[in-house]
C-alpha cells in the first residue's frame, strides 16, 4: 500500500552512520521490490540480517494437483477441515496455479519460529478470530474480517488468541496492492474509491528485541521449505520508514459502489496482484431502478476462473453453500444463478452477505488432498 509510515527511531538521512550508545552502527537494511524501481522501506537494526548461522534444507512444499477432469464447477466444504496447529504449519491448500495459492487454516497455538515468504506477498483473511502478528516492522493486531497483508521477505510469526480462528489464506508470487484505477499518478486513493488510506492499519507499535540466543526462521521460496538459524532475535529493528509494510484493512471499511441496475463484479474488486483479483463481496442495497433484477445474470468467464469464499450471511446467487464453503466456477464455460434465485431477488431491497472472490486470469487446478471436502453433486445443482 503506497504511503509514507515511520516508526521507531531513523536517522536524519538514510545511508548515514547511525550509532548506538556504544559508538558501535546499527545495521541499515534496504527492503525493497521490482529491483530499487518499486516501492521499499529501510530498517535499522541491532544486528546483521544476513548473519545466520545455520541455514538447512528442510524440504520440498510443493502442492500436488489433480490430473485433468471434466470441465465443470466445484465446490469445497473448507469447514470440514479440522486440523488444528500453528498459522503455517496447518495450512490446507485447496486451489492453486503459478500465480497464487489458495487455502485456509485453523491456528490455534503460536508459531515456536518465525517464518518468512521469499516468493511473494500473503494475504491472511480472518473469517473469526483474534491475535497478532510479530513481524519486522512491529506488531500488527487483527480482528474478524481483516485482511492481513505481508509483504514479501517479512519475517513474522503469529500469535492467536485464545479460542477459534481461522483464516483464508492467499499466496502469491508477486505483490498485493489497491486497484490502479482507484489511485492518482502519485499513489494517493481518489475521491471514487471505495476506501481510502485511514482505512488500512501499518503495525501498532514497533518492539524491539535485543537478544543473542538462538532463533529460527523458516523461509518458503522455490518450492522448498527452508531454516535459517541466527544468533540473535529477528525482530531485533528499532526503526524504520518507506511505503513497504504489512498492514490490515477490514472488510467492514469497503464502502460498496451501487447502481440502478446490478453493476459488474469489478465493483467489488479491493486488490491486484500479477494475473488475479480479491474483492469483497460486502452487505449493501440492491439495486434501484423499478424492474430492476438484483441477481447476477448468467455470465460467462472467458478468460478468468471465479473463486468464492462464503464468510457469511445468505448468499443470494447460491443454494447449498454454507459458512466456510468454497467454489470454483471455471473459464470457458458459463455460470449464474441457481435456478429460483432470480425470481427470489425481485423487489428486494438489501443483502446482508459476506464473501471473499478471486478472480484469476490463468486457470486454478484442485489440490489433490482437497478432493475429501468436495460437494461432487455441486456441478449438477443447476438442472
Amino acid at each position: 500500500m503506497p504511503f509514507y509510515q515511520q516508526m521507531g527511531k531513523i536517522p536524519h538521512k538514510r545511508h548515514t552512520m547511525f550509532k548506538k550508545e556504544d559508538g558501535s552502527l546499527f545495521r541499515e537494511q534496504v527492503m525493497g521490490t521490482k529491483g530499487f524501481s518499486g516501492i521499499q522501506s529501510i530498517l535499522y537494526h541491532h544486528y546483521p540480517p544476513t548473519a545466520m548461522t545455520e541455514s538447512t534444507l528442510i524440504g520440498e512444499c510443493r502442492v500436488e494437483y489433480e490430473e485433468q477432469a471434466a470441465l465443470a464447477p466445484r465446490h469445497l466444504y473448507s469447514h470440514e477441515y479440522k486440523e488444528e496447529t500453528d498459522a503455517v504449519k496447518g495450512r490446507q491448500y485447496l486451489l492453486g496455479n503459478d500465480d497464487v495459492l489458495i487455502g485456509v487454516v485453523n491456528p490455534t497455538k503460536p508459531m515456536d519460529y518465525f517464518y518468512r515468504n521469499g516468493d511473494g506477498d500473503e494475504v491472511l483473511f480472518v473469517h473469526y478470530g483474534t491475535g497478532k502478528v510479530e513481524s519486522t516492522f512491529g506488531t500488527l493486531p487483527y480482528k474478524p474480517g481483516d485482511y492481513i497483508v505481508i509483504p514479501i521477505g517479512t519475517i513474522y510469526r503469529i500469535v492467536p488468541d485464545e479460542g477459534e480462528t481461522k483464516f483464508l489464506v492467499i499466496e502469491t508470487n508477486s505483490w498485493i496492492t489497491t486497484p490502479k484505477r482507484y489511485r492518482n499518478i502519485h499513489g494517493q486513493l481518489l475521491e471514487h474509491s471505495p476506501f481510502c488510506e485511514r482505512d488500512f492499519h501499518p503495525p501498532s507499535k514497533l518492539e524491539t528485541f535485543d537478544d543473542r540466543s538462538e532463533y529460527h526462521v523458516k523461509t518458503k521460496s522455490r518450492g522448498f521449505m527452508h531454516l535459517h538459524t541466527f544468533g540473535h532475535h529477528p525482530l531485533d529493528v528499532v526503526g524504520w520508514d518507506g511505503y513497504l509494510f504489512p498492514y490490515t484493512f477490514n472488510v467492514s471499511d469497503f464502502e460498496p459502489i451501487t447502481g440502478r441496475v446490478h453493476m459488474p463484479p469489478p465493483i467489488h474488486q479491493t486488490f491486484e496482484a500479477n494475473n488475479f483479483v480479491i474483492c469483497s463481496f460486502v452487505p449493501r442495497m440492491y439495486d434501484y431502478h423499478p424492474e430492476a433484477i438484483p441477481a447476477p445474470y448468467y455470465h460467462s468467464n472467458v478468460d478468468s476462473d471465479e473463486v468464492l469464499y462464503y464468510v457469511k450471511g445468505n448468499f443470494m446467487s447460491r443454494k447449498g453453500v454454507k459458512e466456510g464453503s468454497v467454489t470454483l466456477h471455471p473459464s470457458g464455460i458459463p455460470h449464474g444463478p441457481h435456478p429460483g434465485k432470480v425470481e427470489a431477488s425481485i423487489g428486494k431491497k438489501e443483502t446482508e452477505e459476506l464473501a471473499v472472490m478471486i478472480d484469476t486470469f490463468r486457470p486454478l487446478k484442485v489440490v489433490k488432498q482437497a478432493h475429501q471436502f468436495e460437494d461432487k453433486d455441486y456441478k449438477y445443482s443447476w438442472k
